[in-house]
């Protein structure tokens, strides 16, 4: 009797496993109508992460029709679109602190609502679980027309800079840019505190990096230069020498720059770096046009 119920259970089991074999070969594997992207894009020193699905316009008008004008969107299709930032930022002037938030909108002909919201885990647009009052911020951007069609959903970064860029939302012939900004120079500032400033056993390339932050965001031009022979006596590079020859420079202190210049040059020579040979005698014929 025991030997029969065993019997039984054994082929129930494989029954079962025949049954989900059977049903996972039979779905078929096909691309998704809206695959998903992820991007992350350093603005600064903040990571922007930006986790979102794609749909394609595929012949349909999409604004003011399959999107209507003034409807609360996802911002592209299936879950929510997630924006995720390492460090506090502004959006369009707004701050947002660390953290990820679920990104919606509200378009418009001319103008969208821009949604940073705190709940991450709506699908869509959150239906009725959707509560405005977990709202981080809401800000209105301009919308503009595309020079080219967009024919998929795009989300993308552009004018870098050392402490902002650009979220460009893309479909069909609109564009809806949101600037991002973020504190870079506080950081930088602490670094060079401790590290140079405060620091012992400052090496060679220490003294470089805050001598070239100084130079290039107008701080103290002495203290670069200084900070620029402190580096290049230690171990002199021809990169580093060719940017202190241009601080100097910019100081009026022309004869310096010029022995600086062809010391470069000089190393930019023997290293067979024809860059730097051409953006020293570049700069040499600046400074002789100055004295």
């Amino acid at each position: 009797m025991k030997k029969m119920m065993s019997m039984k259970l054994m082929w129930a089991v494989a029954c079962a496993f025949l049954l989900i074999g059977s049903a996972a070969s039979a779905q078929i594997k096909m691309p998704a109508a809206s695959p998903t992207a992820t991007v992350k894009q350093p603005v600064g020193l903040t990571d922007v992460t930006l986790e979102y699905s794609r749909p394609s316009t595929k012949g349909r008008k999409i604004f003011g029709d399959l999107v209507p004008y003034g409807r609360f969107w996802r911002t592209g299709a299936n879950a929510s679109t997630k924006l995720t930032f390492s460090d506090e930022v502004t959006l369009e002037g707004n701050k947002v602190p660390a953290g990820q938030y679920a990104l919606y909108t509200l378009p418009g002909e001319n103008e969208w609502t821009i949604v940073i919201h705190k709940n991450t885990k709506h699908w869509g647009d959150g239906g009725a679980a959707y509560k405005q009052e977990e709202d981080l911020v809401r800000f209105k951007v301009p919308a503009q027309k595309l020079a080219d069609k967009a024919e998929t959903f795009t989300i993308g970064f552009s004018d870098l800079t050392n402490n902002s860029g650009v979220m460009n939302i893309m479909w069909e012939n609109t564009l809806v840019p949101v600037k991002i900004t973020t504190d870079v120079d506080t950081k930088v500032m602490a670094q060079i505190q401790e590290k140079v400033i405060n620091g012992t056993n400052v090496t060679p390339t220490l003294y470089a990096s805050a001598a070239n932050y100084y130079a290039d965001n107008g701080k103290d031009l002495k203290q670069a230069i200084t900070w620029f022979k402190l580096a290049n006596e230690k171990d002199p590079k021809f990169w580093n020498l060719h940017y202190q020859a241009k601080a100097q420079a910019r100081a009026k202190d022309y004869k310096g720059a010029t022995a600086t210049a062809q010391k470069s040059l000089e190393l930019a020579k023997k290293e067979n770096n024809a860059d730097y040979v051409a953006l020293n005698e570049k700069l040499l014929a600046e400074i002789k046009g100055k004295k």
